[in-house]
């Protein structure tokens, strides 16, 4: 009689297995299943935490915590970008008025990409008035035409990317001394349901942008944080 074999279908069946363990979880995976949670202050400081625990002496991660006397209410979810500006800066036309200096903006409004960026600038319409708003990133923008624009005109609002506002402050193109609010465009998903830190670069671009400055900047009680 001829011998029969069954091994070959349970090694089949045993490699797929192992396949499939070794098929990691995405991002949008884990994403689509959580429920929109808005962003509150704690994220961002346990965020700063988790980043510089192991670099950092326990005397320099001090320095690096924000009490939430620098942070602004934070969206729940509910606001449009205008309603929620107008929220938390109630006394904007007065801002906007006495802000006179060159190389410098009032508000600094950080997002994931350039296409986020214009579409928060069409959608701030409400709360500009008639305010000069100044697009930051890179995509079809020179850093040299922006820092030309920051040294012969005024302007109120720079909406940008990270990267971009990073290399500017580095560059001495643009002075963050007359900036009062630093918005983050925390919640927003992209189409692969990523938060802005939830993209390792633009994460690691933000945080490096707030260790430069910013942080500083909200502990003296000069600038505001806001998570949109």
């Amino acid at each position: 009689p001829t011998e029969c074999f069954l091994s070959q279908p349970e090694e089949q069946q045993e490699s797929a297995v192992k396949a499939k363990k070794r098929k990691k979880k995405k991002i949008s995976d884990v994403l689509e299943k959580s429920p929109p949670k808005p962003g509150v202050p704690e994220d961002l400081q346990n965020l700063l935490s988790q980043h510089f625990g192991a670099k950092r002496s326990v005397i320099e991660r001090e320095e690096l915590k924000l009490s939430d006397s620098c942070f602004l209410p934070a969206n729940d979810l509910t606001h449009s970008f205008s309603s929620y500006l107008k929220e938390i800066c109630p006394k904007w036309a007065k801002f906007r008025k006495n802000h006179k200096e060159k190389k410098s903006v009032v508000m600094l409004v950080i997002c994931s990409s350039a296409l986020r960026s214009l579409e928060l600038i069409k959608s701030m319409t409400a709360f500009k008035g008639d305010c000069r708003v100044l697009k930051l990133f890179a995509k079809h923008i020179k850093i040299k035409e922006q820092m030309n624009m920051l040294e012969k005109g005024v302007f109120h609002i720079g909406v940008g990317t990270p990267g971009r506002i990073k290399a500017l402050v580095e560059q001495d193109g643009l002075c963050l001394n007359s900036t009062k609010y630093m918005i983050l465009d925390w919640n927003w998903r992209d189409q692969k349901l990523r938060r802005m830190m939830d993209i390792p670069e633009i994460k690691k671009e933000t945080i490096d942008l707030l260790e430069m400055s910013i942080i500083k900047l909200c502990r003296e009680g000069s600038v505001k944080l806001g998570l949109f």
